[in-house]
């Protein structure tokens, strides 16, 4: 099958393309840069792994959203708060409606590049704050992707019924170097270690058994995951 990847520049994205590259002919990756303050740091982290596959990348500016969306994750937005990735106050960080956008945006550049599937790499912790990572949203916007294009074009998850410790060891049987890839929302020149992006890079690597060769700001010791 011919694909398209979502491609950020994070450990799951990154290791999606990897992933992809061996099942499919990958056509291209897309990178959205929407305004975040991350994106600066997140997005030749993919062009380098783009590159290094010989993969075609294209970045897509959604300039709009860090213009008239509200999200702390956004450049003008407030902080971003630390702890778990699964805390109430990560809720603060979703863009309302990212991945639908980004999704019916990739799904036309798919077909118009000939592709018939398209890669997204949510995974199964990723329900947990985000509503447009959900299954009944995956699976409508899938229907809805399929419908709406001659292609047919196929939403692929590969790794939605992995954990992020799962990715990580996969990543690491496909030679992913983690060194090159973001994960924190703070979006720094160092990735800082405390908030939820980079408490779960940290716990997936302890849980993986694999070790994280990041550089962070701060190593001080993990927050407990919250109560269901």
């Amino acid at each position: 099958m011919k694909v398209v990847v979502l491609l950020s520049g994070g450990m799951d994205s990154v290791c999606a393309l990897y992933h992809a590259r061996e099942a499919h002919e990958v056509v291209a990756a897309v990178s959205f840069h929407y305004g975040s303050k991350h994106n600066d740091r997140e997005i030749p982290f993919a062009k380098w792994h783009a590159d290094h596959l010989g993969i075609p990348q294209i970045v897509i500016p959604l300039s709009f959203i860090g213009e008239q969306f509200e999200s702390d994750l956004l450049e003008k937005g407030g902080e971003i708060p630390k702890g778990h990735y699964e805390e109430q106050a990560m809720k603060k960080t979703v863009v309302p409606f990212r991945n639908g956008i980004m999704l019916a945006i990739a799904g036309g550049f798919a077909e118009s590049k000939g592709a018939n599937g398209l890669i997204i790499a949510a995974h199964s912790g990723d329900h947990a704050i985000y509503p447009d990572c959900r299954q009944d949203f995956m699976g409508a916007m899938g229907e809805a992707l399929r419908l709406g294009t001659y292609a047919e074009v196929e939403l692929l998850r590969p790794f939605i019924s992995m954990s992020k410790a799962d990715i990580v060891r996969r990543g690491q049987e496909l030679g992913v170097d983690f060194s090159k890839t973001w994960s924190c929302y703070v979006g720094g020149d160092t990735q800082c270690g405390e908030c939820g992006t980079c408490v779960e890079r940290r716990e997936a690597f302890l849980l993986a058994g694999v070790p994280d060769p990041t550089v962070y700001l701060s190593a001080s010791p993990l927050p407990p995951r919250p109560q269901a």
